[in-house]
């Protein structure tokens, strides 16, 4: 079955991220993507399906990501939403508010991206009704190469490489402050080393609950943001064996 161009008549009552992602719908699921790959709903539709959604054993620190391969195609990534806390015992990957949450997401990744903001580029999202008002979803971006910041402070031991990246991290996290992007959950897992051009450069992931503000994000919001950082430093690294004092407070201090 091909995917058919969602149209007035059976528009959802979720928020719709903009021309730039018309959405189709197949079955259960509705595909927002970015309109150069619209072409591609349908190989993206079948590749979603081959994917397990249940498995663990994808990237990131919740193992929920996972690539998506077009024929001829880019190379996407997709990370199923999952659940953390104790709640995700009971419920791993049902939500509730029709789909509101990743497209939310989507529309502040694409600002983010426009304003410069270096940030895994924002593709799509898919939605899979579950019940009314219940949904399952997975938010599409261009797959990276490389490692999570704190990935790549276990895997090499360099002093001088550990110093590079921890700056351009920092560099990374200034510059989304600046232009106005206040991340929900800055963590060592959030930051990422790239490594697909010429020289490596820090990405910033997940924007699930970010927000945007007109202007630079305030101080007090800043010195939150750095102070959720360094909590996740030190549950990671408590010995200060990947991150020495002088490491940390690049990266953490405002």
């Amino acid at each position: 079955m091909k995917p058919a161009l969602a149209n007035g008549r059976n528009r959802r009552t979720f928020a719709d991220p903009g021309p730039d992602f018309p959405h189709f719908g197949l079955g259960r699921r509705v595909l927002y993507i970015r309109r150069d790959l619209a072409a591609r709903a349908t190989a993206i539709f079948d590749a979603l399906a081959r994917l397990n959604r249940r498995a663990t054993s994808g990237a990131g620190n919740r193992g929920s990501g996972f690539p998506l391969k077009l024929e001829g195609g880019p190379v996407l990534f997709a990370r199923w939403g999952r659940r953390g806390g104790f709640i995700r015992l009971i419920n791993s990957d049902i939500y509730f508010g029709g789909g509101a949450r990743p497209l939310r997401e989507l529309t502040i990744a694409n600002e983010a991206r426009l304003r410069g903001i270096p940030i895994a580029e924002p593709l799509g999202a898919v939605i899979e009704a579950v019940a009314p008002g219940f949904y399952r979803s997975a938010f599409i971006t261009r797959a990276l190469s490389g490692m999570t910041l704190w990935e790549l402070l276990r895997a090499d031991d360099d002093a001088v490489v550990r110093a590079h990246v921890v700056e351009l991290a920092r560099r990374a996290i200034d510059t989304m402050h600046d232009a106005g992007l206040l991340h929900a959950d800055l963590n060592l897992h959030n930051l990422f080393i790239s490594n697909s051009g010429e020289r490596m450069t820090a990405v910033i992931l997940d924007l699930d609950k970010a927000q945007l503000f007109n202007g630079p994000v305030p101080a007090a919001q800043r010195q939150a943001n750095f102070a959720r950082l360094a909590r996740s430093a030190r549950k990671l690294d408590p010995d200060l064996r990947y991150l020495d004092k002088k490491s940390h407070a690049i990266l953490t201090v405002s």
